[in-house]
C-alpha cells in the first residue's frame, strides 16, 4: 500500500484583513456597517460528513480532497484529540528516552527518525466555524462531539447536545470499544478503577503513569495489543522494578493467529524479554482483597497484581444501527456494506466498524490500522463518485519491539492448515532496519507495487497437495507461513520479511492451487543475504 496521496493543508486560510486606518473623529452611525451574527460552531450543514475521528476518518478526507479540491469535509469525534495513528500507543512510544512523551506525544521510530502522533499539526485543518465560508474549503473536526442520532432518510444528524448537522454524503468510521471480561465488569469499583481497556491516547497516559508508580501490571489477553504491551513493559520492567505478568486462555502467544510451533517461539521471545507468561489461564474471577486485584483461574492459579490491563478484543460501534436503521452483521458485527462500503446511497462504512464483502475472500471485518487508510481512502473515493470496490487487500503487522516483527495479509487463522518455510535471519531481518532502509516507521507506508509486476506469471503452479509443515526448530530467524483454505492459500505471514506485500497480495488474488509452497516461498526472496 502506498503513501496517502498528499494535498496542500488548510487551503481554506482566511483571507488576510485589509490594514486599519485611524481617524480621531468616529464615522457617523449612517456609515456604519451593521455587525454581522457571529457563525455558529457546529455548522448547520457539512456535504462530507464523517462520523469518528480515526485513521479512516482521516484516510477518507485526505482522499475526498484529493479528488475533490474544494471540498467542506466534517470530521466529528467524541475524542478530545485530533486524528492520530494508534499504532504507536502500544509499539514505540514505549520505548522512547524522552520523559515527556506522555505529552509531546513524538516518539523516535526504530530507525531513530521523530516524528508526533498525530496525522496532521492543527494548522492543517480549519475551524468547524469557518468551514461552511472558507474559501476552497478544507477539513474541520468538531472535537469532544457525539452522534447519537442519524436520521437517514432526511440525511441529518443529532449530536448529544440536541444540535442537528445535515450532509449531503456520509461516513461512517466508529471504529471500536475495547471489550471488558465479564468477571471484571462484576468485581465491583476498586477492581474497575484499576483496570486499564486500552485503546486510546488518555489510556497510554494513564497505564505509562501506572507503571512508573506501581510495582506489578497483569495483561489478559495474548493476541496483538497484549504481546505488544507486554514486551514493551517487560523491555522497562527491570528498570523501574516492576514486575509484568500476561496471561491468556491459549497455549501461546498469538495463538489464535501463528501456527503451534511460531505461537511457543513467539512465547519464549516475550518471556525473554522479562515477562511472566501464564498460558492456558481461564480468568474465573478477579477481586479485590489486600490493597491487590486477586485473578483466581479456573484451574486454581492465582495471581495478585497492582493493577489490570484487559487485552481481550474490540466490540465495534454500532450504536447509530438502530435509529438509522443499517443492518449489523449477524456473523462478523459491524455494518454490513457491499463491496463498495456502501450501505446506503450516501452513506459510506469503513474501519473496524465494517463488515464488508472482499471480492476475493468473501464477507469480512478487519480490524487494523492499514484496513483503517485503505477502507476509508476507497470510501472517499467513492464518496467522490469512484465508484470501486475492495479490491486492495489490507496488511497488518505486529512488533515485539525493535527485533522481531510480523506482517501479514488475508486470513490469517491458526485454525487453518499452515505450510511455513523459514531460513537463517541475519542483521537486516528487523523492524529496526526495515524502517533504517524506508525512513518511514508505519511499515505499511513502505509498501511498494514495483515489485508486484515482477510476480506476475510467477506464482501459476500445478494443483496438488501442499508441503508439509515445517520441523520443529529452535530459532525460526524469517520465513513465510502460507495459510490454505481448500488447498487455496488465502492468507500469509512474513515472519521478519518485509517490503514483500505486493507479493503476497497477488498470490491471493490469483487464488490458485500451488504443487509447491516451498517453490512460492522462493518469490519473496528468503533466502537473499
Amino acid at each position: 500500500m502506498g503513501k496517502l496521496s498528499s494535498f496542500s493543508p488548510a487551503d481554506g486560510a482566511a483571507a488576510e484583513s485589509l490594514p486599519h486606518t485611524f481617524s480621531s473623529d468616529p464615522p457617523p452611525a449612517s456609515a456604519m456597517s451593521p455587525v454581522e451574527p457571529a457563525l455558529p460552531e457546529v455548522p448547520e450543514h457539512a456535504p462530507y460528513l464523517l462520523i469518528g475521528g480515526g485513521t479512516a476518518s482521516f484516510a477518507a478526507a485526505r482522499s475526498i480532497r484529493a479528488r475533490d479540491p474544494g471540498a467542506r469535509v466534517l470530521i466529528v469525534t467524541d475524542e478530545a484529540d485530533l486524528p492520530y495513528m494508534r499504532p504507536p500507543l502500544s509499539k514505540e512510544l514505549w520505548f522512547s528516552d524522552d520523559p515527556s512523551v506522555t505529552e509531546t506525544l513524538r516518539f523516535k521510530q526504530w530507525n531513530g527518525k521523530e516524528r508526533s502522533i498525530y496525522f496532521q499539526p492543527p494548522s492543517f485543518y480549519v475551524s468547524p466555524r469557518e468551514l461552511q465560508t472558507v474559501e476552497n474549503g478544507g477539513v474541520a473536526v468538531l472535537m469532544d462531539r457525539k452522534v447519537t442520532h442519524m436520521d437517514v432518510r432526511g440525511s441529518k444528524v443529532k449530536l448529544s447536545d440536541g444540535t442537528e448537522i445535515s450532509y449531503d454524503k456520509c461516513l461512517i468510521a466508529t471504529g471500536g470499544v475495547p471489550r471488558n471480561l465479564q468477571v471484571i465488569e462484576r468485581a465491583g469499583e476498586e477492581v474497575k478503577k484499576r483496570t486499564t481497556l486500552f485503546r486510546k491516547i488518555e489510556d497510554f497516559r494513564a497505564l505509562e503513569k501506572v507503571s512508573r508508580e506501581l510495582k506489578s501490571i497483569t495483561i489478559i489477553g495474548g493476541g496483538f495489543l497484549g504481546s505488544e504491551l507486554a514486551c514493551a513493559l517487560g523491555r522497562r520492567s527491570a528498570d523501574l522494578g516492576l514486575e509484568v505478568v500476561q496471561m491468556f486462555p491459549e497455549k501461546g502467544n498469538m495463538g489464535k493467529v501463528l501456527p503451534e510451533y511460531l505461537s511457543n517461539w513467539t512465547t519464549e521471545k516475550v518471556k525473554k524479554e522479562g515477562v511472566t507468561v501464564l498460558t492456558d489461564a481461564v480468568v474465573k474471577n478477579v477481586s479485590y482483597k489486600d490493597g491487590k486485584v486477586q485473578i483466581r483461574m479456573k484451574d486454581g492459579r492465582v495471581v495478585k497484581t497492582d493493577h489490570v490491563v484487559a487485552a481481550v478484543g474490540l466490540e465495534p460501534n454500532v450504536e447509530l444501527a438502530r435509529s438509522a436503521g443499517l443492518e449489523v452483521d449477524s456473523d462478523f458485527g459491524g455494518y454490513r456494506v457491499n463491496a463498495e462500503l456502501q450501505a446506503r446511497a450516501n452513506i459510506w462504512v469503513a474501519g473496524d466498524a465494517a463488515c464488508f464483502y472482499d471480492i476475493k475472500l468473501g464477507r469480512r471485518r478487519v480490524e487494523h490500522h492499514d484496513h483503517a487508510v485503505v477502507s476509508g481512502r476507497l470510501a472517499g473515493e467513492n464518496m467522490t463518485g469512484a465508484d470501486k470496490p475492495y479490491w486492495h487487500q489490507s496488511m497488518f503487522w505486529s512488533d515485539l519491539g525493535p527485533d522481531v516483527g510480523y506482517e501479514a495479509i488475508g486470513i490469517v487463522d491458526s485454525n487453518l492448515p499452515t505450510v511455513g518455510v523459514f531460513t537463517k535471519a541475519t542483521a537486516k531481518d528487523t523492524p529496526r532496519a526495515v524502517t533504517e532502509l524506508s525512513g518511514t516507521g508505519i511499515r505499511s507506508e513502505s509498501e511498494t507495487e514495483a515489485v508486484a509486476g515482477a510476480v506476475a506469471g510467477a506464482v501459476a503452479g500445478a494443483a496438488g497437495a501442499p508441503a508439509p509443515p515445517p520441523q520443529q526448530k529452535e530459532d525460526y530467524g524469517k520465513g513465510v507461513i502460507f495459510y490454505l483454505r481448500d488447498k487455496v492459500v488465502v492468507g500469509i505471514v512474513l515472519w521478519n520479511v518485509f517490503n514483500r506485500m505486493p507479493i503476497a497480495r497477488k498470490i491471493i488474488k490469483d487464488g490458485e492451487e500451488h504443487a509447491d509452497l516451498n517453490e512460492v516461498a522462493k518469490l519473496f526472496n528468503i533466502h537473499d543475504d
